[in-house]
Formats: structure tokens, C-alpha cells, sequence
């Protein structure tokens, strides 16, 4: 496949006219696909696919178009040359862009490393030999991905990976389920058999009558997968240059006033442990760790080439979505084991859902616990605790309100295969809070 990507970068490359230029990004995969109802397979599948997407530049003036490839040489020689045309004519009616910038010094790379994946067959069966006797519902995504990218002056870059993620959930009745997943680059079936085990003590702790608290601030502890729902927020433009230069970045009071969360708090741009390519679309290398908040303070920012152009900074890899893709959260010191025992009385958050900024400005964020969410007291899980609705700033649950971290991390693939799986990820741990605030 990269062969086959290099030969069609390579006849775009021999029809260039006078003062064109050319990039363009391929984006592949394939995939094997099962999704699960009641413990069996209802519907498994395979994805084979890939996707080029050709800008062909002329000064400040460029233009970009897509095409699936069909995997025939002669027709996507065809179909690629065909692009190039339609973009030369468009480029008569483009205006100049500004802020236009994209890779020009060669830097090529490679990245293939030997798949550590079983077969998809050996997966599913320990899938289904774990979830006998409960009603399991899920989906599974495994396989190779492939991203490259090539310009006119000869840059080449290639990567490709083997990773699952299997997104789950036990069900019970009604609105009663436990949700977790399983994701990365090696399966480890003594790893997924504790995950399964784990989720089916809190589906027996489901069968308990639910309970309903008022409305307050509690204790709480966040398992990584809540976490996650939380930090995601700060893709929203949180860490965004551009959005901090223009006054809508929720972080922008940790800029400007220089505000500064929890010392614990470690929040970088991990491309090394990450999933996603190690280059951007403009064909810019990523760094392997940029460090974004360090001991609670804001030190650095997503900046993509756009950005970097307009306010005469240096472009650190970014796209220009300007959002990350392998988000890694530094662990702490609390063990995992003794969480519930630290808890105390409070709430243990498995999973928060619908969420969106109450206040941005302030970093304020509402949202619905969901699934597995109980009642603690005394270190001991006592009932599951009917939906609530919380309110609450970052500022304050990442800052003074911040108890602890877990010293174990999860690593959290994107679940999302719309047009293409995802290669977005993260890697965190788990928090214990002080006075979380649910309003409803």
C-alpha cells in the first residue's frame, strides 16, 4: 500500500505545470468489524478502504479535492490526474490566502512496525467466551491503518499501526448497564478477562434498589473514562492558539491571568505513545511530546501553520482543527485499589455523557452522569444513584478541589468510525474530587 501511494504521488508529481506545486494525504485502513447483542454476533464485517486527498497550489492560491481509490493502478491513475485537472481550473477562481502555509524543507519518514494483534477470529472468541451469561452489546474495530502524505519536492512520509477497540457494555434492564472498553496495539486476554470481571461485580452492584441524593457538592471519584469526557472539553478550542489570541479559548484566564490548575496536574500532545500519524496534512512533523500544562500552569498551545503564520509563531505540528489527538495525562500517586477506601462517602463517576460549556469563559461545564454511577459510604459501595446533572468549572475540579490522581492510567482509543476509524487517543488516570457540584 505505501508503494502504491509513493507511484501515484509520483505521477501527480510528472503533470505539474510551471510554478504548481502539490500535497496530498492518503488515509487507509482495513478493518474487521463485529458488533454484539445479547452475547452473540449479529453482525460482523470488513472494510477495506482508501482515500486521497490532492491540493494542488500555485503561489498563494491552492485548492483541495478527495477520491476514494478503487485499488486498480490505471483507474486511480486516471482518477488522480482527473483531480488535477478540475483543481487547475478551479485555481483561475481562488483567491490568494494569506495565511496559507505548508511544509517546504524535506523531511521524510517511516514508521511500519510488525502487527501485535491476534486474529480477529481469536479475539472474538475470548470476546464471547468472557461475556457468557450476561446480555453483552458492543462492537469491535481491529486492523491496520495507514496514513501517509507526499508533496512536489519530494517529501515522503508513511505510517501504519495495528490497533483494537472494543467499546462495550453489560446490560441489566431499562437504563441499567455497565460501560467500559478495551483499546490499544497489543491484546492481552488476561487483561480483558479483569476488565470483564470488573464490569460484571458492578452489574450484580446494579441489581440493587437505586437511590436519589440532593442536589449539592460531593466528594467524588472519577474513573478514567469520566475523566475523559471532562479533559475532551479542552479540544473545544481549550488549547487552541488561535482561539486563545482571539478571547474564546476556555483557558484563556490561565493566559491571561495566569491562573494555574492543581501542581499535579501534567497535560501533553503525546504523539510518541499515541496512535495518530506523526505528521499533519501541510506535512509538518509532529514533536514527539509537547508539553501544553505542566504542574497546573499553561505552558504551551496547539499551534497549526495558519496560526503560526498570522501571529509570526512557529507551527508545532498541529492541524489546523488545532485540537490533540493523543492527549496523555501524567499519573499521580493514589493507587487504584485503594480509591473506594480514600472515597470515603462521595460518588463513584464510571461514565459522564452529553456535556457542553455552561460558562466558557470560566471553564464551566454541565453534563448527565450515565451507566454505572453509585452511592459510596465508608469506602463501601452502598447503591446505584439515579441520573444527576452536575455543573462545575475545570478550574475548580483540576485546581484547588483536586485530591489525587490514580498512579494507573487507561489508554482510551476514539471510538468513532464515521467515513473512517479515528486515530484520536487519549491516556489518563483517575481523579478523587472535593465538592463536585450536581445541580439536579
Amino acid at each position: 500500500m505505501q508503494a502504491y501511494f509513493y507511484n501515484l504521488a509520483t505521477a501527480i508529481n510528472k503533470q505539474l505545470q510551471t510554478a504548481e506545486q502539490f500535497t496530498c494525504w492518503f488515509a487507509a485502513e482495513t478493518s474487521d468489524f463485529v458488533r454484539f447483542n445479547h452475547s452473540v454476533i449479529r453482525q460482523p464485517g470488513n472494510v477495506q478502504q482508501m482515500i486521497l486527498s490532492l491540493r494542488l497550489i500555485a503561489g498563494k492560491r491552492h485548492a483541495q479535492s478527495s477520491a476514494t481509490l478503487s485499488g486498480n493502478p490505471e483507474t486511480d491513475h486516471d482518477q488522480c490526474l482527473y483531480m488535477l485537472r478540475q483543481l487547475r481550473n478551479q485555481l483561475e477562481d481562488v483567491p490568494e490566502d494569506p495565511y496559507f502555509l505548508f511544509a517546504q524543507e524535506v523531511c521524510s519518514t517511516e514508521q511500519t512496525p510488525a502487527s501485535q494483534l491476534p486474529s480477529t477470529a481469536v479475539i472474538v472468541d475470548q470476546i464471547l467466551s468472557a461475556a457468557q451469561g450476561c446480555d453483552f452489546v458492543g462492537i469491535l474495530a481491529a486492523g491496520a491503518i495507514y496514513r501517509g502524505f507526499a508533496n512536489s519536492f519530494g517529501q515522503r512520509n508513511w505510517q501504519q499501526s495495528a490497533n483494537f477497540n472494543l467499546d462495550w457494555s453489560l446490560y441489566l434492564s431499562r437504563d441499567k448497564a455497565v460501560k467500559t472498553s478495551y483499546a490499544g496495539v497489543h491484546w492481552d486476554g488476561a487483561a480483558f478477562l479483569e476488565k470483564m470481571q470488573q464490569a460484571k461485580q458492578q452489574l450484580a452492584l446494579l441489581e440493587r434498589a437505586p437511590i436519589s441524593i440532593k442536589p449539592g457538592a460531593y466528594r467524588a471519584y472519577l474513573t478514567p473514562t469520566a475523566l475523559n469526557e471532562l479533559v475532551g472539553m479542552l479540544n473545544w478550542d481549550g488549547l487552541s492558539e488561535k482561539s486563545l489570541r482571539t478571547k474564546q479559548s476556555s483557558l484563556r484566564r490561565m493566559r491571561d491571568e495566569d491562573l494555574a490548575l492543581h501542581s499535579s496536574v501534567h497535560i501533553s500532545e503525546n504523539t510518541a505513545d499515541g496512535i495518530a500519524p506523526r505528521f499533519q496534512q501541510d506535512g509538518f512533523i509532529k514533536p514527539e511530546q509537547l508539553p501544553l500544562i505542566a504542574q497546573g500552569k499553561l505552558v504551551g498551545s496547539m499551534i497549526s501553520p495558519r496560526t503560526a503564520l498570522e501571529y509570526d509563531l512557529t507551527a508545532n505540528g498541529a492541524d489546523n482543527g488545532e485540537s490533540m489527538t493523543s492527549l496523555d495525562m501524567a499519573a499521580g500517586q493514589l493507587p487504584l485499589a485503594q480509591v473506594l477506601a480514600e472515597l470515603g462517602t462521595g460518588i463513584y463517576v464510571s461514565n459522564l455523557w452529553y456535556l457542553n460549556f455552561s460558562d466558557r469563559a470560566n471553564c464551566r461545564i454541565t453534563g448527565m452522569t450515565r451507566f454505572a454511577t453509585f452511592w459510596v459510604e465508608n469506602g463501601e459501595i452502598k447503591a446505584p444513584l439515579n441520573v444527576m446533572r452536575f455543573d462545575d468549572s475545570l478550574f475548580r475540579l483540576l485546581g484547588e478541589n483536586l485530591l489525587a490522581l490514580t498512579q494507573e492510567r487507561e489508554l482510551l482509543v476514539d471510538a468513532s468510525t464515521y467515513n473512517e476509524r479515528s486515530v484520536s487517543s487519549t491516556r489518563l488516570p483517575g481523579a478523587l474530587v472535593k465538592d463536585f457540584n450536581f445541580v439536579l
